[in-house]
């Protein structure tokens, strides 16, 4: 396949290969890397260099499999539009609806975690101006938040409890419980704050499927799209593929996170993270962005209609306003917030120029914290999966930043 024939140039894409390689993977600052573009239904180019594991020496492989973090949220999102399309729930519901016990969930107003080892946290709190919607979980818009923001009072209180923790007791059951009993940081609606609410999607579609939520991913979307190599554990015939994860090591260059030989991935959590607990490939999931590159089918199979998926490329925000009008100071993204907007589980871009980055409006993505990223250009007929692993780099909005410049100086033609 010679790129040129769908409007990219091969010389261009050999040069996104050498610039990546040299700036990231000689240096150091990444094991290994793997880039998939693909354009008008054909993978126009697969680069790839460096390491799955560096202390053993192994080469990057295509069917490499890495843990995905948070790119597992638009996986979640498509499931949930899944039970949308069915009537199962809607957008609009308010989120008391399906999880009854959260029905008097306050916002927090003064207080801290208890100190006592076996206390609860203790929070004054007001009530919220409106119910917590659907939408509000899958826009990072309900009051919800990560402890690992260490920002709050709130945030403290999900780090000592370990909300929606890899072995959470109870799974997303005992997630949901832990929750009941926390306030919100604001009333749903009125900010933008990353968060676990992604995860309460994948309870959400458990309860209403009536199946385990990794049960009705695998049956439901994964198989059904050929993604073989996409789960929440691997499999030990598989365990020689998974990449070791690493981060930055004090003085420059990186360690060992999680080695691939005794990984925490290699037997099932008790939490099934929508969130962002998937393992895949660069294959299998540049299928899952194939599907909705081709508007919710892909090889006669059909996911969602094409009127859902184009919902993603739209912004779901309140009056249509940017990350960078909502989100709170000192806030976590896997993206920048100028020009940004969320959609339904990945951000979306909404004005180009704000960026500073080519791009077209309603492309969605997003990324991982493993320094993974994708990207979905529907009026650029365009689908880029990058993996590589390492957690907590500086170089992670960098390295995207140089991606998406290099795969659109790419482009010979352009469609938008």
């Amino acid at each position: 396949m010679k790129a040129e024939s769908v409007g990219l140039s091969g010389a261009r894409l050999a040069r996104l290969d050498d610039v990546m390689q040299r700036r990231y993977v000689d240096t150091g600052r990444l094991p290994g890397i793997l880039t998939m573009v693909y354009r008008r239904g054909e993978l126009a180019h697969v680069g790839m260099s460096g390491h799955t594991d560096l202390e053993r020496g192994k080469p990057m492989r295509e069917d490499a499999i890495f843990r995905i973090y948070s790119m597992s949220k638009p996986i979640t999102a498509v499931a949930l539009m899944m039970l949308v399309e069915e009537g199962v729930l809607g957008l609009d519901d308010d989120v008391a609806t399906h999880i009854p016990s959260w029905k008097d969930l306050g916002v927090y107003a003064t207080g801290m975690p208890s100190l006592v080892p076996t206390g609860g946290p203790s929070f004054i709190t007001t009530p919220p101006a409106r119910p917590m919607k659907v939408i509000d979980l899958a826009t990072h818009t309900s009051g919800l938040t990560y402890g690992f923001l260490n920002r709050t009072a709130v945030d403290h209180a999900y780090r000592r409890l370990q909300v929606a923790g890899h072995n959470t007791e109870g799974g997303l059951d005992g997630m949901i419980e832990q929750l009941a009993g926390l306030p919100l940081e604001f009333s749903p609606g009125t900010a933008w704050n990353y968060s676990v609410a992604i995860d309460v999607l994948g309870y959400l579609v458990q309860k209403l499927s009536g199946m385990s939520f990794g049960e009705f991913l695998r049956t439901r979307l994964f198989q059904p799209l050929g993604m073989k190599d996409t789960a929440f554990w691997c499999a030990p015939a598989e365990i020689n593929r998974l990449t070791s994860c690493y981060m930055p090591r004090e003085g420059g260059g990186i360690k060992v996170q999680d080695d691939a030989a005794n990984s925490t991935y290699a037997t099932p959590p008790k939490l099934e993270s929508g969130g962002g607990g998937l393992l895949s490939t660069a294959p299998d999931y540049m299928r899952f962005c194939r599907m909705m590159l081709a508007g919710g089918t892909l090889d006669g199979v059909q996911i969602l209609s094409p009127k859902t998926v184009a919902q993603f490329s739209l912004n779901h925000l309140p009056d249509n306003r940017e990350l960078a009008d909502m989100a709170p100071p000192g806030n976590f993204s896997e993206s920048g917030y100028s020009g940004v907007g969320f959609s339904i589980g990945c951000g979306v871009n909404i004005n180009v120029a704000k960026t500073r980055l080519p791009g077209t409006p309603g492309e969605y993505f997003w990324g991982g914290a493993a320094s993974t990223a994708f990207w979905i250009d529907p009026k650029e007929e365009l689908a880029v999966v990058f993996m590589t692993q390492v957690l907590g780099s500086d170089a992670r909005l960098t390295l995207r930043r140089d991606l998406r410049t290099l795969v659109y100086s790419a482009m010979t033609e352009s469609f938008a």
